[in-house]
């Protein structure tokens, strides 16, 4: 039995596991794409996802230690790309937070029946630099983890997206296929795309990264019944509920917007088209935004501390300078230095809402740029799995990928590899030429920097971090 004596079922599983990837703000990007979202939709399962998942849950078992990506390459790679990898993890928050916090200015516009204003650059750059430093500020002084606790996962993600396939099915039902949408009448032509409508590659990388976080789900399997199995099965049962959810939406939205008039961080902007479809009165919107927008205030105020206990746990270990201040905390377990400084980089990437008036774009590059450095932390766990079959075959693999050889570990990381550079490449290629520069140069400098932080360590900081912790307890 696990240490919290309940052992999980396969439907409590495949409820959690669905509960790490679902989101709401990605089906306008997802719809986007018109009917090549089902394709797009089932490569990022069979390259991305379930490679993902299936190199996590062996991974994730051999070494069930506090850690995990970080863990995993470190055990494998050194403590070098260890470092690499958390660093990455922690980065990825910074274009992250931004393309999350963008849907607040919309959604208030909605809220309170001021769309323009809600889609004006400015107000949006105003909207995240303002709510963003609140909540860092709230984190700081008092202990926002007891705040919200799941409401924010029920108010952002759950009740949303059920109020939108009910008037998603009821528009339909009333109007039928609109001719302008997105869709349009189906040709197995759209699935694929083509010299027509090759610009829906742009949003491949959005619709992939509806699965980033999946790897998470590794850590129920030391709880599951008949774990190998379990795992195995729930990922591929969570995968198909999260592709279903995702399309079945995205297509309602794809249906109901004009071509080309999608608003990719507006989520409410199909609701207010089913409420003029379907004579519902407009305060619907209203109430839905306001509801969304308090879920994404909860859920970027958990995300302000989380991924930054990892990297005081990277301090703490010598691999930043003690100068930095990493390693010291509040009472609260949260580093100051740490919070302010992802803040501070959060606010520069959002200025690009102030120097860029195409909303869309800047979501996009956003998106982008997230998923670009999210994918190389996958390359990284990809290439651990194949060095420790080569490097500790000796090691316990509770779930391990193929009965015996390393063959289907080899075939899994190859897929994710692969995925990978299909993802990034159909992306880049499709965007704008600056935008993809943009991204490709902040990917490579925020890699570069670990590297040459790595390259200047030495035992002065981890003597000045241990000196500092025997001194103090915490750090207002």
């Amino acid at each position: 039995m696990d240490k919290q004596g309940v052992k999980l079922g396969l439907g409590t599983f495949v409820g959690m596991t669905m509960a790490l990837c679902a989101t709401v703000r990605s089906i306008p990007s997802v719809a986007a794409a018109g009917w090549a979202q089902i394709t797009y939709m089932v490569f990022a399962v069979v390259f991305f996802a379930l490679p993902v998942a299936l190199i996590s849950g062996e991974l994730g078992t051999m070494l069930q230690a506090d850690g995990g990506p970080q863990l995993w390459v470190k055990t494998a790679l050194g403590e070098k790309w260890g470092f690499v990898t958390a660093w990455l993890l922690w980065v990825q928050m910074f274009p992250g937070m931004v393309m999350v916090a963008s849907t607040i200015g919309p959604l208030w516009g909605n809220a309170f029946g001021n769309v323009a204003l809600g889609n004006n650059h400015w107000f949006i750059f105003a909207n995240i630099l303002g709510f963003y430093w609140i909540i860092t500020i709230l984190n700081l002084k008092f202990d926002m983890a007891k705040v919200g606790g799941n409401i924010g996962v029920w108010l952002g993600v759950y009740i949303p997206i059920m109020i939108m396939l009910i008037m998603g099915v009821a528009a339909l039902i009333k109007t039928g296929i609109n001719p302008v949408g997105y869709l349009g009448t189906f040709s197995m032509s759209k699935l694929l795309p083509s010299l027509s409508n090759l610009s829906t590659l742009k949003y491949f990388a959005a619709i992939s990264f509806v699965y980033t976080g999946i790897e998470i789900s590794s850590v129920f399997i030391p709880r599951l019944h008949d774990a190998k199995k379990t795992y195995t099965r729930g990922i591929f049962i969570a995968l198909i509920g999260l592709v279903l959810m995702n399309i079945l939406n995205a297509m309602l939205v794809a249906n109901t917007v004009s071509n080309g008039k999608m608003q990719l961080s507006n989520i409410t902007q199909p609701i207010v088209l089913w409420c003029q479809i379907l004579g519902w009165p407009s305060i619907i919107a209203n109430i839905f935004s306001f509801m969304v927008v308090i879920g994404v205030l909860i859920q970027l105020s958990a995300w302000v501390t989380g991924p930054s206990k990892t990297m005081t746990q990277v301090a703490r270990s010598g691999e930043l300078p003690a100068s930095f201040g990493y390693h010291k905390v509040n009472k609260y377990g949260v580093s100051r230095n740490v919070v302010l400084t992802q803040s501070i980089c959060i606010s520069l990437f959002a200025l690009l809402y102030g120097v860029m008036k195409d909303v869309n774009g800047v979501f996009l590059t956003l998106t982008n740029a997230t998923t670009v450095i999210y994918a190389t932390v996958y390359v990284l766990i990809a290439i651990a799995l194949i060095k420790l079959r080569q490097a500790k075959p000796e090691l316990e693999r509770p779930y391990r990928l193929g009965t015996h050889g390393n063959g289907m570990a080899y075939f899994v990381a190859f897929l994710l590899i692969f995925g990978i550079v299909v993802i990034v490449a159909a992306t880049l290629l499709t965007t704008d030429i600056l935008q993809a520069i943009f991204v490709l140069s902040i990917a490579a400098i925020l890699f570069i920097i670990p590297l040459y932080i790595d390259s200047h360590k030495n035992t002065d900081w981890i003597t000045q971090v241990r000196a500092d912790l025997q001194t103090m307890n915490y750090v207002e």
